[in-house]
């Protein structure tokens, strides 16, 4: 298992910066989820060559984990038969330019329902606000991250998965404004990450969100080599609310 620095994904990862390789593989993580009680973690294949990893996962945690990473329709199905709550897409809604592909997505929805289909709306900040990014965020699609972007998505998913990709695996704080507006739009729920180096940080979120997004943690966390935030302090906060973060 491995933590990455998602801002220096590259397409042939000659610049890719590793925070943290782990000692410990992904059930491991998976089944300390599993104990603590905290459900919706993202297994993410980044990259061939992952599955037996992500299904080792899913195995030690079953209905409890979230997989992405080379989910297309005919696929699917399979990963919520063999443990996922959710399956997580981004690339293959779009065609090699960028452009959304509307078929996909309903595609997608037929597989496995809208109730188990979250849509990672993952972006990068370009003049006038923010655009989808991917192919390993290097990709500028043609989905402007906005509220009638929301609109138009929310019937066909359970849940939206936000990373500010400038920002992520830095752990040089939030991006505020992508946070607040995403707040202001709270139709289903949705996930924010990206540069999260404070325990503080979630109740800025909270704040700046009216309470309305959840978010996701990695590289400033001691259980992925971090020495910003401990586990043991965001699994407290958690049990002290109700769905405020995710693992």
């Amino acid at each position: 298992m491995k933590q990455i620095v998602g801002g220096s994904l590259t397409r042939d990862e000659a610049g890719l910066r590793t925070n943290f390789v782990s000692d410990r593989d992904a059930a491991w993580y998976a089944d300390l989820y599993r104990r603590d009680g905290l459900t919706g973690g993202h297994v993410i294949k980044l990259g061939p060559g992952n599955e037996e990893t992500a299904l080792s996962a899913l195995a030690a945690w079953p209905g409890g984990l979230q997989v992405g990473g080379g989910i297309v329709p005919e696929n699917a199905e399979q990963w919520i038969e063999v443990g996922a709550s959710h399956v997580i897409v981004t690339s293959c809604l779009f065609d090699a330019e960028g452009k959304f592909l509307q078929q996909r997505l309903k595609d997608l929805v037929s597989a496995v329902g809208a109730e188990r289909l979250v849509l990672d709306l993952s972006c990068r900040r370009v003049s006038g606000g923010w655009t989808v990014a991917m192919n390993k965020w290097q990709t500028l699609t043609e989905l402007r991250v906005t509220e009638a972007t929301l609109d138009m998505l929310a019937e066909h998913c359970a849940e939206f998965l936000v990373h500010a990709a400038d920002v992520e695996g830095l752990c040089s704080g939030i991006d505020r404004e992508l946070v607040e507006l995403l707040g202001a739009w709270r139709r289903i729920p949705m996930t924010y990450a990206g540069g999260i180096s404070r325990i503080q940080d979630f109740e800025e979120i909270d704040a700046l969100s009216g309470g309305a997004l959840d978010a996701t943690v990695g590289s400033a966390l001691d259980l992925f080599g971090g020495r910003l935030i401990r586990y043991a302090d965001l699994v407290e906060r958690q049990r002290g609310e109700t769905g405020a973060e995710k693992a």
